[in-house]
């Protein structure tokens, strides 16, 4: 019974969520163009349950660039209107409308300069004519039987919210580098603060081969060192190039004898390379517009003293903080 009840519930909730996708039209893009705009912040406002997954908007928001704080609508009219100025975009959630508590704030933060953008289920509400921006929020119904507790509803409410934060995320080109400043506490941030020099697999764990190396030879030691590929060094130990595994399956689709392939006619020449000083987040940023899995490290010789995969960066790898 319990679980046929969880599926009823999630399949609810998760047409509702459908139908949402729909509805982000035109005046859900006017209030990430009236966010952008604004030189103030994103003050998020509900009552109950909407005050809850308001909070959780005003997180995420201010975690991924869009400066913003969650005011309380009673206590806003009990001495903590100053928590909003003028210039600030005012996110008020309200699935009815007709929230009593905001019918009362939203009019006193307009008279102080500030816009408003709802989220709502009602678009004839009183807090719908009260609204610069109105994006419907509105499900068929809720997942609670009696109709009386909200479900899917604040569901739909907090899914708007994320895709807001993700909208202005790529407006204004927020990066794993910026992610980082705004977690330090968090794993990814205090990898993406560290150097390069701290994580990198170093000596024997750096696939290398001569420019002279067999293709047995070249598969043995990318299939060795498990970061599907390798160094390729000339005199002197300098880089030369790099081979991946994809140079491989091209060169035998191409022709299959492998005594026609070694190190030198199958490489390519200019590798991305980066210094052991460089901060992690500039690695991964590297990785990210080049799309590629692995960086050669190199010292001010241009000699491979080490390399970092993708997997190392995000804790995958064999190599680990300690």
């Amino acid at each position: 019974m319990s679980v046929s009840t969880a599926k009823k519930v999630l399949k609810i909730e998760a047409e509702g969520l459908l139908q949402l996708s729909r509805k982000a039209g035109a005046s859900f893009d006017k209030a990430v163009k009236l966010i952008l705009k604004s030189k103030g912040r994103v003050v998020v406002t509900g009552m109950g349950k909407s005050g809850l997954v308001g909070q959780k908007i005003a997180a995420t928001l201010s975690s991924t660039g869009t400066p913003a704080l969650f005011l309380s609508p009673a206590e806003a009219l009990h001495g903590d209107m100053g928590k909003a100025s003028r210039g600030d975009v005012v996110l008020a959630l309200s699935n009815s409308g007709e929230t009593d508590e905001l019918k009362t704030l939203l009019p006193l933060l307009k008279r102080m300069g500030c816009r408003v953008v709802l989220f709502t289920g009602s678009l004839h509400s009183s807090m719908a004519r009260m609204s610069d921006i109105v994006v419907d929020v509105g499900v068929k119904k809720e997942a609670c039987p009696l109709r009386l507790a909200p479900t899917a509803s604040t569901t739909a409410a907090l899914a708007m919210g994320d895709a807001l934060a993700v909208a202005l995320m790529e407006a204004q080109g927020f990066t794993e580098k910026d992610f980082a400043l705004f977690h330090p506490a968090g794993e990814l941030g205090r990898r993406l603060h560290l150097r390069v020099a701290d994580i990198m697999r170093k000596g024997s764990a750096v696939p290398k081969v001569p420019l002279s190396a067999s293709f047995r030879k070249i598969v043995r030691e990318i299939n060795a060192k498990r970061v599907g590929s390798t160094c390729v060094v000339g005199p002197g130990l300098k880089l030369k190039g790099i081979i991946v595994d994809g140079d491989l399956r091209r060169a035998l689709l191409k022709d299959s004898d492998i005594r026609h392939w070694n190190a030198s006619n199958l490489r390519s020449p200019r590798p991305t390379t980066i210094h052991p000083e460089a901060l992690l987040a500039q690695a991964l940023q590297m990785m990210e517009e080049k799309t590629i899995f692995q960086l050669i490290v190199v010292d001010a010789r241009n000699r491979p003293v080490g390399l970092v995969h993708l997997h190392d960066l995000l804790g995958r790898g064999r190599v680990k903080i300690v």
